[in-house]
């Protein structure tokens, strides 16, 4: 099949065009207004792609189109999209492509509120570095592995499960479309107040997918009240993992440092002392709930296991440090609800106690722009010395409830944190002016956050590598 995959810069497009390409099918794809590291990704990607929206993309032979759910690409406004439409060509999303190839494989959902990127990375690693040649599809770029997405020799495919809506026209949580026989899950907080206005409509969809696992399937599921209240919902058997006392998987011992140690300690005694470069508490928890599966489902040796862990190197965006020789770390988050932006503050906190900590933020997803979500702006910035906050987009504003920059401001000052606006790379670069090479600084964005990520190190590794040298 011919396939044409409008909004390929999506991260789960991106990966869902790369494993139909492995699957033997013709790629093309195309994309706008896209940034680092996605729009860099694509362009290596060894297939055509365009960053343009043209209806003169779309090959004459087209089979298939399949319309990203970004409110950026317009929907059936798109004009690639009218274009199929007219030609009669089939239009689809991704997750209902997903589903249907893979329906005939062994297909693992790692689902949760946080942390389902960095589970399926890993998961998809341990395998591959122990010789399963499993299918994975990942929202998120791992240097541990060659691609985002692979369609795999192996009956196992590892699916990251997206809670989100597949559309504006299909209000089904994408990954109800995958065909569990396995669900790892990870977390439960409220997310996505913009499709999803109260806890108990956000939870409804992870009921439905504990309802499709099989008798003969496997729950690994995270021990925490908001999980087990819906655990029920399912009739395969449940294996509770934690970082605490009384589940069947947990870690004891934890020592953080540049490389965190464990003792990895479950049912029957068996004990394995793991070791991981990762950052914080949330990753040591990640890495349990991994191990628990993995071992249970017996798809690895423990040690294979504890290779796979000390020799996986994360995902982009989540906690990696990217500066060289500057005295003041930077740290890229992921910060697109407000459990990872929490979790990513705690984990600098953790590894960088006695630092100041400056956090850089953009709220980028519609959840930070919402009023509804205001309150999440009281606590978030907990143990932060001052925030630096960027301005937040406009596209989709529109649709939602959606608070002004001046709004969000105040909301932050309000807190005690000092809050400064940065509209530009350049204001941004100047507020961080004056550092004495004692801090931290903390970028948090699930968007291009006015390009920082790409500039800012070089600046701080030319600035206070240069102070720290001379000290």
């Amino acid at each position: 099949m011919r396939i044409h995959f409008t909004g390929i810069a999506g991260a789960g497009m991106a990966a869902a065009a790369l494993m139909m390409r492995e699957a033997g099918h013709t790629i093309s794809g195309s994309d706008e207004d896209v940034f680092p590291p996605m729009s860099t990704y694509v362009a290596g990607l060894g297939f055509p792609v365009t960053l343009r929206f043209d209806p003169a993309n779309l090959p004459d032979d087209l089979d298939l189109l399949v319309l990203g759910a970004s409110a950026k690409l317009g929907g059936e406004a798109n004009a690639e999209v009218k274009a199929a439409r007219a030609r009669g060509v089939r239009v689809t999303t991704f997750p209902d492509l997903v589903g249907e190839a893979t329906a005939g494989r062994t297909n693992t959902v790692v689902a949760g509120s946080f942390g389902k990127s960095t589970c399926t990375a890993l998961l998809a690693h341990a395998l591959r570095e122990s010789g399963v040649d499993a299918g994975w599809m990942i929202g998120a770029i791992s240097p541990s592995l060659p691609d985002t997405g692979h369609w795999g020799s192996a009956p196992q495919v590892v699916l990251e499960g997206d809670e989100y809506i597949v559309g504006a026209a299909d209000r089904r949580s994408k990954f109800v479309l995958y065909h569990p026989r396995d669900v790892l899950l990870t977390s439960l907080v409220h997310d996505h107040v913009n499709v999803f206005p109260t806890f108990a409509d956000y939870e409804a969809p992870f009921r439905q997918l504990l309802r499709l696992l099989p008798a003969d399937g496997l729950l690994v599921a995270r021990a925490h009240p908001a999980i087990r209240a819906i655990a029920g919902e399912s009739a395969a058997r449940i294996v509770w993992y934690d970082t605490a006392p009384g589940a069947d998987w947990r870690a004891e011992d934890v020592a953080f440092g540049e490389t965190s140690r464990f003792t990895l300690v479950g049912p029957n005694g068996r004990r394995l002392t793991m070791a991981t470069t990762l950052l914080g508490e949330h990753n040591v928890e990640n890495i349990v709930g991994v191990g628990a599966y993995l071992l249970e489902r017996g798809l690895v040796t423990e040690a294979q296991l504890q290779r796979g862990v000390e020799s996986f190197a994360g995902i982009r965006r989540r906690l990696d440090r990217l500066t060289r020789a500057s005295a003041v770390p930077i740290i890229e988050g992921f910060g697109s609800s407000y459990e990872k932006a929490r979790s990513a503050i705690e984990a600098v906190r953790l590894h960088y106690p006695h630092r100041p900590l400056t956090v850089v933020f953009e709220p980028h997803t519609f959840s930070w722009r919402s009023r509804d979500a205001l309150g999440w702006y009281d606590t978030v910035f907990e143990g932060a010395s001052r925030v630096l906050v960027a301005p937040p987009p406009h596209h989709g504003e529109a649709s939602h409830n959606q608070s002004s920059f001046a709004e969000i401001l105040a909301r932050v000052a309000a807190t005690g944190v000092p809050a400064q606006a940065v509209e530009t790379a350049e204001a941004a670069v100047a507020a961080l002016g004056d550092l004495t090479g004692e801090e931290v600084v903390l970028l948090l964005s699930s968007g291009p956050l006015l390009g920082l990520p790409d500039s800012l190190p070089a600046v701080f590794d030319r600035v206070y590598g240069a102070k720290e040298a001379a000290a």
